[in-house]
């Protein structure tokens, strides 16, 4: 959502990868982006993290360790701009549990901030994206528990090349090489679904 902000008062970027497709299509909308070059690249997921220091056993207990009477708060993506934080309310809902936590949540500004928050022990667990609890920056030093993908609305994940781009040929590989069978290899290690999946 801040990124589709900039974007939107035509920041220079070339590219925009977002988390789900509706911001690409706005800006393809709005004029500031080329309507061909729109690709999906890859299905979002979500999961419970904890720090590997936690004492909670969030891969057993699943979203029930949202009641563990350590969790202080609860971190996520701001779910008025983020999909990632969208797709947690959906899932707590989808669980019946969102009433009872909602005023424990802590709103990072993307679902990168809001696995930080849990890092740095702002928040005792997190609603973050697989991807990232896959990253080598936390594979290491998290557990998680993984969200049934039928509990929250599909994320599917696209991109798009903006007008100004300087160089198109050149983004036009980097588009190419995402969807090659070799990027595809990448998103799949770092816990995306692929398209056709």
């Amino acid at each position: 959502g801040s990124f589709f902000a900039q974007l939107s008062q035509r920041a220079p970027f070339d590219m925009f990868f977002s988390a789900d497709m509706d911001y690409p299509q706005r800006l393809i909308v709005h004029g500031l982006a080329l309507a061909e070059t729109a690709f999906f690249y890859a299905v979002g997921r979500i999961v419970l993290w904890v720090p590997k220091s936690s004492a909670m056993a969030v891969e057993q207990r699943g979203v029930q360790a949202l009641f563990d009477p350590t969790v202080k708060k609860i971190a996520l993506a701001n779910p008025q701009h983020a999909p990632y934080g969208r797709a947690a309310v959906a899932a707590l809902k989808s669980f019946g549990v969102y009433e009872a936590v909602h005023e424990r949540f802590v709103f990072g500004e993307n679902v990168a901030q809001a696995a930080q928050f849990v890092q740095s022990g702002a928040a005792q667990i997190g609603i973050i994206a697989l991807s990232l609890a896959l990253a080598p920056t936390l594979r290491a030093h998290g557990r998680f528990w993984e969200f049934p993908l039928a509990s929250y609305p599909r994320m599917e994940q696209g991109g798009v090349i903006l007008k100004w781009v300087r160089d198109r040929a050149s983004a036009e590989l980097l588009k190419n090489f995402v969807l090659s069978e070799q990027g595809r290899a990448i998103l799949k290690n770092y816990g995306f679904f692929l398209p056709g999946e």
